[in-house]
């Protein structure tokens, strides 16, 4: 019976949480801490930063981790796929109709029209992560408060990227190797 709670109650967030996993916490909490019980505020709270942490989604992780403190490890397994799904089925309902349709002309037109909000928003996101790692915060922007060593990392990381087609894994460890090295030099 507890198999089944678990799954319905997950299967109701991963259908009804739209906006990531953030969006999804307020209805985890209800679920898990309101109506079952089957956590403290206090371990709700310990759920969110445990979720954050690892990697992967905030909401998976956090179906996983209350399904194995309820029921072991066939509990994360059914609270796990109950929360994803919904995605899931939502997902392949929508290839099947994009690849029945994909030749109407009218559905071409509104994909084309969606392409470059899509590549704004991409970049957009980008913008704000350069910002935020050059000069610290997005609100005060000015030369003196750019962090000049992560810039020269950045365009070492994007010429061996571009120009020398390396290994984008490698290309993250190398940099973290170098902002480690330059921590470390005495200044």
């Amino acid at each position: 019976m507890i198999y089944l709670e678990l799954f319905w109650s997950f299967l109701k967030i991963g259908l009804f949480s739209f906006g990531g996993g953030y969006a999804a916490m307020p209805l985890i909490q209800e679920q898990v801490v309101s109506s079952h019980s089957w956590l403290s505020m206090a371990e709700f709270t310990d759920l969110i930063t445990i979720s954050q942490m690892t990697p992967g989604p905030i909401a998976i992780n956090s179906a996983t981790f209350v399904g194995i403190k309820i029921a072991g490890i066939p509990g994360a397994l059914v609270s796990t796929v109950g929360c994803i799904l919904p995605s899931c089925i939502i997902v392949m309902l929508i290839a099947k109709l994009y690849l029945k349709y994909r030749n109407m002309s009218m559905l071409q037109g509104v994909l084309n029209s969606l392409r470059p909000a899509v590549v704004a928003m991409i970049a957009s996101a980008g913008i704000s992560v350069l910002i935020t790692a050059f000069c610290g915060s997005a609100e005060l922007i000015s030369l003196a408060g750019i962090n000049w060593t992560l810039v020269i990392i950045f365009i070492v990381c994007v010429v061996l990227l571009r120009k020398f087609k390396m290994n984008p894994i490698l290309v993250m460890v190398l940099a973290g190797v170098a902002k480690a090295g330059v921590s470390l030099l005495p200044l």
